[in-house]
């Protein structure tokens, strides 16, 4: 009689198929379909298994009747455990969606704090140094105090490991010394002007930044500014216009101290991507503020004593009539939010682009105008707001159409 073998490999545990009866006669030809139906499922196993193809099988027939081999299979798939799989597995995504989520959330409230911080920061700082101010017009040595108070908290944040303290190159110190020079100027103007005109007015002044942005980057850098950037700087360049002729407290000295602080802070701006300072891995912009911060207190101190002398001891300010205490606090806390503002602002430049933080700073200024108006009861004509209002757009329209950039002339 001819014997026929069939082999299957199967991938899960099969029913035990049913011994077929000795009567009937079994064709030689085997049907899988026939034998699956004939047993029925009685748990999940078996129905699983009753529902896949039969992999492997050993059959022998040397007649007409044949009995089935035993076979060899893989190990029973535990449905529990497979549950359990699953549910481990849809656990472990759950939190780390909620880890992100949380994460997203504290990154977010972080942002919105450090962006608190620098508005409330600068409001203290140009309350405070305006009180100081206006009884010591002395805006060298005031300015020379602040840098002070500056490179104590860069000292002791270097030396208490609250940051790391960098290793800087002669080169790199040579670098960076245009850049603490510009720097210098640009805080002792600011310092003239504020001593001269109101805080509103000096601020509103200071809105016309984008101005001397756009000229230094032309002449300097090559950067020809695109037709938006030009438009956006009519509006700047008339609101303050407007608002310096209607402006109570103005005087020239205070005005163009303010200019000359744009020139001198846009001058720092162009001057760090001309010289391109390289950076080591410990050179970020936080570190390099520190280090122009040190650089200007010693840059400044000797111009101060030369020019105005040494104004600033109890026995001068009380020969002067004033309150030495009430003035050495007030100055401290000049100093301390002159310094933490600009820090402030350096952290929130690393957390955001550019364009957000030139939209920031264009709020932050309006936050000032108007925390200073009130504060000092500033007296503010109709027309004069209208000059503020229209500057302050001007400065947000250009830091939105900054961001586009110019299409290159198809040849």
């Amino acid at each position: 009689m001819q014997s026929a073998t069939f082999t299957l490999t199967p991938s899960l545990r099969l029913p035990k198929p049913r011994r077929p009866s000795a009567s009937p006669a079994v064709n030689s030809r085997f049907d899988p379909i026939r034998v699956s139906a004939s047993s029925k499922p009685n748990n999940f196993n078996d129905a699983l298994s009753a529902s896949l193809p039969r992999r492997s099988w050993s059959l022998s027939s040397s007649s007409s009747d044949f009995k089935l081999r035993p076979w060899t299979s893989v190990p029973l798939v535990d449905s529990d455990a497979g549950t359990k799989r699953f549910e481990v597995r849809a656990t472990a995504e759950t939190a780390d969606e909620s880890t992100e989520s949380g994460s997203s959330l504290f990154k977010t409230l972080e942002l919105g704090a450090l962006f608190g911080l620098w508005f409330l920061f600068n409001i203290w700082f140009n309350i405070y140094n305006k009180q100081v101010l206006k009884v010591f017009p002395y805006p060298v040595t005031v300015t020379g105090i602040q840098f002070a108070v500056g490179t104590v908290l860069v000292l002791l944040m270097w030396g208490l490991n609250l940051y790391k303290k960098p290793r800087v190159s002669g080169a790199q110190l040579a670098a960076i010394l245009p850049l603490a020079i510009v720097h210098t100027l640009g805080n002792l103007f600011t310092n003239m002007s504020l001593g001269k005109v109101a805080v509103s007015f000096t601020h509103t002044i200071k809105a016309s930044e984008p101005f001397f942005s756009v000229i230094l980057s032309a002449m300097f850098l090559g950067e020809i500014p695109t037709p938006w950037v030009v438009a956006s700087l009519i509006p700047i360049v008339g609101g303050v216009g407007l608002a310096s002729i209607t402006e109570v407290s103005f005087n020239w000295a205070g005005f163009w101290s303010a200019m000359a602080s744009n020139l001198t802070n846009q001058s720092r701006n162009v001057l760090s991507k001309k010289v391109m300072v390289k950076k080591e891995a410990n050179m970020d912009n936080i570190t390099l503020f520190s280090i122009i911060t040190v650089m200007s207190f010693f840059l400044l101190t000797p111009v101060g004593i030369f020019m105005e002398g040494v104004k600033f001891t109890p026995a001068v300010l009380q020969s002067a009539g004033l309150n030495v205490k009430q003035l050495y606090i007030r100055s401290f806390i000049a100093a301390l939010c002159f310094h933490a503002y600009q820090q402030v602002s350096y952290m929130i430049l690393q957390r955001v682009s550019p364009v957000t933080h030139s939209v920031g700073n264009c709020v932050k200024r309006v936050v000032v105008i108007v925390s200073s108006v009130l504060f000092f009861r500033t007296p503010v004509s109709p027309i004069n707001a209208l000059g503020t209002g229209v500057a302050l757009a001007g400065v947000f329209l250009y830091s939105r159409v900054k961001r586009i950039k110019s299409k290159p002339k198809s040849a």
